[in-house]
């Protein structure tokens, strides 16, 4: 009967039609059934359901601690089978075009400054106000933060590394002329003129880089002479009528500072400052051809490649008469960030707290130098930073002037400028005109708070 049906078919067909038909159909089911089931389980692999972890891209942004990252990811991915997290290295202009392509990372480890802060303005940042990370981190160090924007109702980032600077100075030429640390401006100039009496050069000066003349000699002289976070608060409020008759202003704020500043730079400076490159100071301190240098901490590893040996110590640069005003400059070194982009947010999550868990933070550092941002961290047990201890632990510190200006205005430039001979009454003037017509073209509240929610 099967075979009178399969070779029997409609008029004109030839026999075996019918049974090739079904058995294509068959075929072609059995094909698409397949498919389907490989879509499914493609599906949930790729949600992290089966077939292997759920991955994560997670980008870190200190180039110098990669070992170190490396080594904490290898371990975190070995202690559990349920995330895998791939480090990505490629930048903070990569993952800036990330965001725009709507693929960010899934969770960030950045310097915190105005790159990253645009993502907090316009709250692109899931809110990490609940994970127990969140719940060790020092009040104070929320202003901080704060001075780059926020997005309101949320703590869009965490701080992970918090990096304190000051002078560094030769402990042996310090012992060798029985100073003693500075605690006031005229203890500074007395150290000074000691030295330099004694033919010893008291500031080893590299003023062809621009940057370290902002960083340090501008930074330390307006951040210990006056309240920075007051100062751009009240900047903030005066906008677009930023000017010489306003109540806050450069030119009538740091003024001062900035005449200190040369009045250091002008008589206690190496001869060839201005020819000096930050390489060129590493070696030349290590040498002992200066007592102090106006740098971070990230300069002791160059110095230590010269003379490994060599003593130092770092204190913060006094620019007024009451000891009261001593504070170090900070900034926040890397912070942490997951994206509202991000498809694998809980895994994300998941590696953010142990990223926090005090063993890898704490380890973290000690490793760079670098203070932690949680209550009750244990303090620094490198001697080269024991100086800025007590100042970092009692919240007398400042965010730097220099890099809380956009960049977009040069201050790097208009330093050098001065370094180098210009007005300083001028050249702060002009930053006060770039930073109004700055506020003037910045969108108003209501407008970033629309752009927000898009």
């Amino acid at each position: 009967m099967t075979d009178v049906v399969s070779r029997t078919g409609a008029p004109g067909e030839p026999p075996g039609t019918r049974g090739r038909q079904r058995a294509g159909a068959s075929r072609r089911l059995r094909s698409l059934t397949a498919l389907l089931s490989l879509s499914s389980l493609l599906t949930l692999t790729a949600c992290g359901g089966g077939g292997g972890p759920e991955e994560i891209r997670f980008t870190f942004s200190k180039r110098e601690a990669l070992d170190f990252m490396q080594q904490v990811v290898a371990d975190y991915n070995d202690s559990q089978d349920e995330v895998r997290v791939e480090m990505d290295t490629s930048g903070v202009d990569v993952v800036s075009a990330s965001f725009v392509r709507g693929n960010p990372p899934d969770i960030m480890l950045a310097n915190y400054n105005y790159e990253v802060a645009r993502f907090v303005q316009r709250c692109a940042l899931i809110d990490l106000s609940s994970t127990e990370a969140a719940s060790r981190m020092r009040e104070d160090l929320q202003p901080l933060m704060d001075q780059y924007g926020v997005c309101e109702g949320r703590t869009p980032a965490l701080p992970y590394s918090v990096m304190a600077a000051s002078v560094i100075y030769n402990k042996e030429i310090f012992a060798e002329h029985d100073l003693e640390v500075p605690q006031t401006w005229s203890d500074l100039i007395d150290v000074a003129d000691t030295l330099e009496a004694a033919g010893v050069t008291p500031f080893y000066a590299t003023f062809a880089d621009a940057w370290t003349i902002s960083q340090g000699w501008f930074d330390y002289s307006v951040g210990g002479s006056i309240d920075v976070l007051d100062f751009y608060d009240r900047l903030a409020a005066e906008g677009a009528d930023v000017g010489p008759d306003s109540e806050v202003s450069f030119q009538r704020n740091f003024l001062e500072p900035v005449e200190k500043m040369m009045l250091l730079a002008e008589n206690y400076t190496n001869p060839d400052s201005a020819s000096r490159t930050y390489a060129n100071g590493n070696v030349a301190f290590a040498g002992g051809e200066g007592a102090m240098y106006l740098q971070g901490p990230w300069a002791f590893g160059e110095i230590a490649l010269t003379d490994p040996d060599l003593e130092l110590g770092s204190f913060p640069l006094p620019m007024t008469e009451d000891p009261e005003d001593l504070k170090v400059r900070v900034n926040i070194d890397l912070a942490a960030m997951i994206p509202e982009g991000s498809d694998h947010q809980e895994a994300a999550l998941d590696f953010l707290e142990y990223l926090f868990q005090p063993e890898v933070i704490e380890a973290y550092n000690e490793s760079q130098l670098g203070f932690v941002p949680q209550e009750d961290a244990p303090e620094p047990e490198d001697p080269r930073i024991e100086g800025m201890t007590s100042y970092f632990e009692s919240g007398q510190f400042y965010q730097g002037p220099g890099i809380l200006i956009p960049r977009t205005i040069p201050t790097e430039n208009y330093t050098q400028a001065i370094v180098f001979g210009a007005d300083p009454q001028a050249q702060l003037a002009t930053m006060d005109e770039d930073w109004a017509r700055l506020a003037f073209r910045q969108p108003a509240p209501t407008a970033q708070s629309e752009e927000s929610g898009r």
